[in-house]
């Protein structure tokens, strides 16, 4: 069997600042980049399985980008997924991070980064039972 492993690319103007930002601000680790000219125009950020590439690389897109995040948590219930949530939000408010409310449908934890790409974090659909209802492919 093999795995797909996908990592989104989110245009920025600068990588530097970019990479401050995911790192101190929302907690990601940086696994590696691609310098040129003594500066960074590609890295890759990483949080908890989540892998994300920040590119200078077409100016055009810069802020255009747009990720759904979900967390699977256990148990998986909607009570412990929503005080993951919150634990997050309190997480990223306590190092100064912008975190806004949303809704697609359901209810959003929206957080935009420094060039308005947006990170969307999805409060739990619930199901009859109870139980969270999972995206089955």
């Amino acid at each position: 069997m093999t795995e797909w492993f996908a990592r989104p690319v989110l245009h920025v103007r600068d990588v530097e600042t970019s990479l401050r930002f995911y790192v101190n601000r929302l907690g990601f680790t940086s696994p590696w980049r691609y310098d040129e000219g003594g500066r960074a125009h590609v890295a890759q950020v990483d949080r908890q399985g989540c892998a994300l590439i920040l590119a200078d690389t077409w100016p055009e897109k810069i802020g255009k980008g747009l990720i759904f995040i979900s967390q699977n948590v256990e148990p998986a219930t909607r009570e412990a997924a929503i005080a993951a949530l919150d634990t997050l939000r309190a997480e990223l408010e306590a190092k100064g991070v912008l975190v806004k409310e949303g809704s697609w449908g359901y209810r959003l934890l929206v957080v935009d980064d420094l060039d308005g790409n947006q990170l969307f974090f999805n409060y739990p659909a619930e199901t009859a039972s109870g139980e969270i209802a999972r995206d089955e492919a």
